[in-house]
């Protein structure tokens, strides 16, 4: 896929800037106590990728977008987590350093335009797993754009065990201002660590979208239920074998895992979300919280 350097960056809009920042000026109030809505559509990508093919995975999603478009209207829209390439992270042949030959820079990447422009003509937020190629490493990450398809922000996996060491480490747990309000984006295994959910809670979030490709089960249908409850928050646990939301009295609001199905929407009230201002957050006791 070729596309003209000059063209692409005034379409994008793309400033030549870090890992936290964006392409354009995000759509959403600056003001971190401010939403203009509360009720959002969800739409979860609910479909396994293939090892390595990013074009056939980039048609693969597209051809969703293009059903979801024609279907109904959505405000967010959640890939798997490393969908553009398939996670080929977990493949034994794939070694540290092939996984160049996955990555994209998002500035210059024709897959990530192709979502930024879809983003822009639906005025969607999207949440869009791939490698991504940096100065600093090869990352796994999270691309946000925003509903004018600015990219928003570059959300990076932060705990890596296994495969994941094939990456370089995240380093930071950003919100992302919206419309909506603030919200958070952590990867897979992030979810496993307490901290990564309260610090986000902390920060305002109220809902947390989880792109995620390992395990899902039992198991983790009771954490992503604690993870919600304890913080009084939405997770959107999005895996090519389930789409499971869970709400912040920890009850189940999505669950699908019906195979025929690539994508799944589901309306959440962000209004119930109490996070950082009531429930169990403003209930903890800091000040005895000590080692």
């Amino acid at each position: 896929m070729k596309l003209d350097r000059r063209h692409f960056l005034k379409a994008a809009g793309v400033l030549s800037i870090g890992a936290h920042s964006v392409w354009a000026e995000p759509a959403a109030s600056s003001d971190k106590n401010t939403a203009s809505i509360s009720t959002i559509r969800v739409a979860q990508v609910k479909v396994y990728p293939l090892k390595g093919k990013m074009d056939a995975n980039h048609k693969m999603l597209m051809d969703i977008l293009k059903n979801i478009e024609a279907d109904q209207k959505v405000d967010v829209v959640v890939t798997p987590e490393g969908f553009l390439d398939g996670y080929v992270s977990t493949e034994a042949s794939v070694t540290k350093e092939d996984m160049i030959r996955y990555a994209i820079d998002p500035q210059e990447s024709p897959y990530a335009l192709a979502v930024s422009q879809w983003a822009r003509r639906n005025k969607t937020w999207v949440i869009f797993g791939c490698t991504r190629k940096a100065s600093d490493g090869v990352f796994n990450t999270a691309l946000i754009f925003n509903r004018a398809g600015a990219l928003a922000g570059m959300y990076d996996k932060l705990h890596l065990q296994e495969h994941d060491h094939k990456y370089t480490p995240g380093k930071h747990l950003d919100v992302y201002e919206s419309d909506f309000g603030p919200f958070g984006v952590m990867i897979c295994a992030d979810r496993r660590w307490p901290e990564t959910t309260r610090t986000l809670a902390l920060k305002g979030a109220r809902v947390i979208f989880n792109p995620t490709y390992g395990m899902h089960g039992e198991l983790n249908l009771c954490m992503m239920r604690t993870r919600s409850y304890e913080n009084g928050i939405y997770i959107a646990f999005t895996h090519p074998g389930q789409s499971l939301i869970t709400d912040p009295k920890g009850a189940i609001t999505c669950n699908n895992e019906d195979k025929d199905k690539t994508w799944t929407v589901t309306q959440i009230d962000l209004a119930k979300a109490p996070a950082n201002k009531g429930g169990h957050i403003v209930d903890r006791r800091p000040d005895v919280y000590k080692l």
